[in-house]
């Protein structure tokens, strides 16, 4: 039988994989996004692959979810200076 840390790990990934595809607003992806990043590490840990949850804490809940954010922020200021030259 699976390890129980593991199991209820696998049930959050999925449940934050599937939530990150169903939110609409951008900002919320992102903000999910971040925490599956840190559900994947601890999933990571799990398995003893201490060095990908490190990566995946690094990758998938700072920087990836950050860059999304500076993204959003910058098409929206380009969409609302587009709006006033019009």
């Amino acid at each position: 039988m699976a390890d129980p840390v593991v199991v209820v790990a696998l049930l959050l990934v999925a449940g934050t994989a599937t939530l990150a595809v169903a939110v609409r607003d951008p900002v919320r992806q992102a903000l999910v996004l971040a925490v599956l990043g840190v559900v994947l590490a601890v999933l990571f840990t799990a398995l003893q692959a201490p060095d990908v949850a490190l990566s995946q804490l690094a990758v998938g809940s700072a920087v990836t979810p950050l860059l999304l954010l500076l993204t959003v922020r910058k098409a929206r200021r380009r969409g609302r200076r587009e709006g006033r030259e019009r």
